[in-house]
């Protein structure tokens, strides 16, 4: 799918509550959503980050914001649970109704031997990458405004799948039978295993995956018919410091110098921050995801510099029956444990 930056329809200004919309895609995906006068509630970890975004404005043309939407930054630290209860408790006095709710925050720290934990004590890819984003759902979906344009979208990946060409690299996502989540927080893995930076992540992805099919039964369930979309950017390198890859960098600064230069460079089988942005905003603008149930669309190479944007199979392990309904019962289970 080739998407050029006038390649949007025209719908009402929308309210898009963005997690990850500091930096990298959904950094992109804010600039454009913004630029086609839609409002965004961006929360950043701290005050520091909020007023860097805010700043990076000033320096964008006014030609390219005629029809600039409004922009919220609000703090929430993904990795503190009692920072989403601050945050939301806040969008609940200010009677924000939000039309579009898009999960799109992700960290992966491989390289790194020892688990690093969130201020609860959970292994943190599991914690900000899923159970995070679980908990602000439950607290938003009150404020979630239902018509036509509703949406609720979470960025997964395509590791989340073996038998894709990222997943069959190195470790293999598998969540077993989440013995590792029986005991409460403190686990090193989902499964039960010692700790691997890089099957965290992908294990996180294919969480991802599986929150979002268990998500739309629920809605379905409360006649809440609102489209649940869960998609893969493909694989997205940046030439600067920011971008997703920021985090494993400090583990291994040449590793990362050498992969990015055959991946992007030579082999040609990565994307930009810029076009995967686009790709969400699409997601977002587009009728033709205003499909109702649960899709999954992933940006996937099909030649060196080319990809297709299209819906594709989740992984065998994302069909298993009853392991997101299980998956959703134990993350309850962990977040009960917290507030208690």
């Amino acid at each position: 799918m080739q998407t050029k930056m006038n390649d949007f329809e025209e719908i009402r200004p929308l309210t898009i509550l963005i997690t990850g919309g500091s930096s990298g895609i959904g950094y992109q995906a804010v600039l454009k959503l913004l630029s086609l006068g839609h409002n965004i509630i961006l929360p950043c970890r701290n005050l520091l980050r909020a007023n860097k975004i805010l700043s990076s404005f000033v320096n964008i043309p006014s030609s390219y914001l005629s029809n600039k939407g409004n922009i919220y930054t609000p703090i929430m630290d993904l990795s503190d649970l009692n920072s989403i209860d601050l945050f939301c408790s806040e969008l609940k006095k200010s009677r924000f109704k939000i039309d579009v709710l898009i999960l799109n925050a992700g960290l992966q720290y491989t390289g790194s031997k020892e688990p690093r934990l969130s201020t609860q004590g959970i292994e943190l890819t599991f914690a900000v990458n899923h159970l995070s984003h679980f908990y602000l759902t439950q607290n938003v979906l009150p404020l979630l405004n239902i018509s036509k344009e509703s949406k609720i979208i979470i960025t997964s990946s395509e590791v989340h799948n073996p038998m894709s060409s990222g997943g069959k690299v190195g470790a293999k996502a598998s969540l077993g039978n989440l013995m590792g989540l029986e005991g409460g927080s403190g686990f090193e893995m989902i499964d039960g295993n010692r700790f691997n930076a890089d099957k965290a992540y992908k294990d996180s992805k294919l969480c991802n995956i599986l929150f979002g099919k268990e998500l739309c039964k629920k809605l379905i369930q409360k006649k809440l018919y609102i489209p649940v979309i869960t998609w893969a950017p493909g694989l997205v390198i940046s030439r600067n410091s920011e971008g997703f890859f920021r985090y494993s960098r400090q583990y291994n600064r040449l590793g990362q110098i050498l992969f990015a230069f055959l991946a992007r460079d030579l082999l040609r089988i990565s994307t930009s921050n810029k076009k995967a942005g686009l790709l969400l905003t699409k997601l977002v603008c587009d009728y033709q995801y205003n499909k109702l149930g649960f899709n999954y669309y992933s940006n996937r190479v099909i030649s060196p510099g080319k990809f297709i944007f299209e819906k594709t199979n989740i992984s065998n392990e994302a069909e298993k029956e009853g392991l997101g309904k299980r998956l959703w019962e134990l993350s309850e289970q962990i977040i009960n444990q917290q507030a208690g």
